[in-house]
């Protein structure tokens, strides 16, 4: 079989935690995922060892423990905690590249460090919400889908970053259907589960009770349920979201697709808050990356825990690697 080429880490905020958890996970994973950071070199902690590869198949040499980086020149310094408007656009400018080397086959999968999304608006006039957005327009893809997982949970939200109060209007039929099939498409392609068990939770309490709290799951969920399980799609729900999380329930499902932003990832952090990854469903390409921020308060003082790093590393890999056996079937 041909080497599959290494994963794509990108630097992310230089004045986060970025550049220290990913010395933390050269160091931890002892080589089990061949991978390289894009970033500059003067960005990372002052004696970090590393080691500056020209292609990313270089990666596979470096030996174990030794970061291999490669290099993007930034504007400016980064000092820990204090980000800097003149390296907004190197920021932007190393996720497209990692985007880029993906999408060419240079590397296998991309794992994005978190990024300072005020920064880069008032420093780089950058149009996108998130990581997210900006993925799916240099994928050309219409609709993504933001998975969190971990080992114990897999969550979907299909309605993300907007007030509760807009939830109603925007938790579509069409929405829902389409957060549907690519989720289910994707944990077939990268996950190797033939057919996804996806379970549905209801938009309101008790998933409406007969509509005595909400209509939603009469109206319009059920049916939508009823024609994607005519086609052939395993799936449970609309489903009480308050009975779905606890041990012996998860255990009926692959994936549970939820209405809102905290309707899924209140359960996860609540199970796994050190380990979830986040994933992102509907790209050409394989994107996880951990689940946390920047951390600009912990910056620079060697603190920052890798955990969620190295998670998003291990299934970035996993992905990959079995993406590649199932095309070489």
């Amino acid at each position: 079989m041909t080497q599959i080429a290494p994963v794509a880490l990108t630097c992310g905020e230089p004045a986060g935690v970025g550049p220290e958890i990913a010395i933390k996970a050269a160091h931890l994973m002892k080589g089990r995922v061949p991978f390289f950071w894009i970033g500059d070199p003067r960005h990372l902690p002052v004696g970090t060892p590393f080691v500056e590869i020209k292609q990313p198949t270089e990666a596979h040499d470096v030996p174990h423990g030794l970061l291999p980086v490669l290099c993007h020149e930034f504007a400016a310094p980064a000092e820990p905690g204090h980000a800097n408007y003149a390296n907004a656009q190197g920021v932007i400018d190393v996720i497209a590249r990692a985007a880029e080397l993906v999408q060419s086959g240079q590397a296998s999968a991309m794992c994005t460090a978190p990024i300072h999304k005020k920064i880069l608006k008032d420093g780089a006039d950058f149009a996108y919400p998130g990581h997210t957005e900006y993925l799916a327009a240099l994928g050309n893809t219409d609709h993504v889908v933001m998975m969190l997982a971990c080992s114990e949970l897999r969550v979907v939200p299909t309605t993300i970053h907007i007030a509760l109060s807009d939830v109603p209007q925007q938790f579509t039929a069409e929405l829902l259907e389409s957060t549907i099939r690519i989720t289910a498409h994707d944990l077939t392609h990268h996950w190797g589960i033939t057919a996804p068990r996806i379970a549905i939770a209801g938009l309101n309490p008790h998933a409406g009770e007969g509509g005595a709290m909400g209509t939603e799951e009469l109206d319009w969920m059920e049916d939508l349920i009823k024609t994607l399980q005519s086609e052939g799609f395993d799936l449970k729900g609309p489903m009480p979201p308050d009975t779905m999380f606890h041990a012996r329930a998860r255990q009926s499902y692959d994936v549970a697709i939820c209405a809102y932003h905290d309707q899924a990832l209140i359960p996860i952090k609540t199970i796994d808050f050190d380990s979830g990854v986040n994933v992102t469903l509907g790209l050409p390409f394989i994107r996880t990356s951990p689940d946390h921020g920047t951390a600009m308060d912990i910056a620079g003082q060697g603190i920052a825990n890798p955990t969620s790093l190295i998670a998003a590393l291990d299934m970035a890999w996993d992905m990959a690697t079995r993406s590649a056996r199932g095309s070489n079937t």
